[in-house]
């Protein structure tokens, strides 16, 4: 298909797991009825955003991420039985002490097409991600469904640009990023309008860099701290970038929206003829970027 339609769900998310996920479903097959042809969830969907704090009881919330799950079998069913493409984000406990952050890709017959782990886990206020998530060790890949070629990264890796070099060099056509980003209360009056600025141009940059589209996908909503601390104020504004860069379909900064958008796959290889970044990368002289630092 050159031109087809993605759907992104933002939403927000209360205490009861199973509320969440029939929640997510019925976005999901609403989607779908209204001609989306891959939808995508929000990071975490199942969930409140557990890591503003560390609390060893929040692991109890991960599951072994399988065909056999009822989990994945809930999303085989309805991606075959409504003919689309779903990316997902999942706890996913992968044995006793090790756990990911990860998304499953399942085509639109219904076939589990495989797993990736977000690979940049942050550490910071309120997002204390390294206590629960294992770095990935899956690469970066490209997912060859019905409806196009698609790479998958996960929130903090939206903010580098090797993520997206590698995906888009693995075949992706379209990069989802399931997220879960927001201001914190205390800083939002000074630097809220910067952060969102920088989160939504370094994601436009990597769309203009590798020529392809670029869809994030946010929660949305005021989650309190477990620990009583200030919470997060989540910025939804969800969106859809093209090859150039440009903002095609965004959704509110504080509502839950289903929201579609027609992409066409056809201009990419002439955007990526136009503007060659990809022949002209100069990969003999690229060796330092696998070091920390150069001194």
């Amino acid at each position: 298909m050159e031109k087809l339609n993605v759907g992104l769900i933002q939403m927000s998310c209360g205490d009861d797991l199973k509320e969440n996920f029939e929640k997510t479903i019925e976005k999901i097959v609403s989607l779908a009825k209204d001609g989306a042809n891959i939808v995508s969830t929000q990071e975490l969907f199942k969930s409140k955003y557990f890591c503003q704090v560390e609390d060893w009881s929040y692991f109890k919330l991960a599951e072994p991420i399988n065909e056999d799950n009822q989990t994945i079998k809930t999303l085989k069913t309805l991606a075959k039985d409504y003919k689309i493409v779903i990316v997902a984000s999942l706890f996913e406990k992968r044995t006793d002490g090790i756990y990911h952050n990860t998304a499953v890709v399942i085509d639109a017959d219904g076939t589990f097409l495989g797993k990736y782990r977000k690979m940049h886990i942050p550490d910071d206020p309120h997002f204390y991600e390294k206590f629960y998530f294992t770095p990935g060790d899956l690469g970066y890949k490209t997912f060859r469904t019905k409806y196009g070629d698609i790479g998958v990264l996960i929130c903090w890796d939206q903010w580098y640009p090797e993520a997206a070099r590698l995906t888009a060099l693995s075949g992706a056509k379209i990069i989802f990023y399931p997220t879960a980003i927001g201001w914190l209360p205390s800083e939002k009056e000074d630097f809220g309008k910067a952060q969102y600025n920088a989160w939504e141009t370094v994601q436009r940059g990597h769309a203009v860099a590798n020529g392809c589209y670029v869809v994030a996908i946010n929660r949305v909503g005021f989650e309190e701290s477990p620990d009583g601390n200030e919470g997060i104020e989540f910025w939804g504004q969800s969106f859809v970038a093209n090859p150039y860069g440009e903002i095609i379909k965004k959704a509110s900064v504080d509502k839950e929206e289903n929201l579609i958008c027609e992409i066409d796959l056809s201009i990419i290889d002439n955007v990526r003829t136009v503007w060659p970044f990809f022949r002209d990368r100069r990969i003999d002289s690229y060796q330092d970027i696998t070091k920390r630092f150069i001194d």
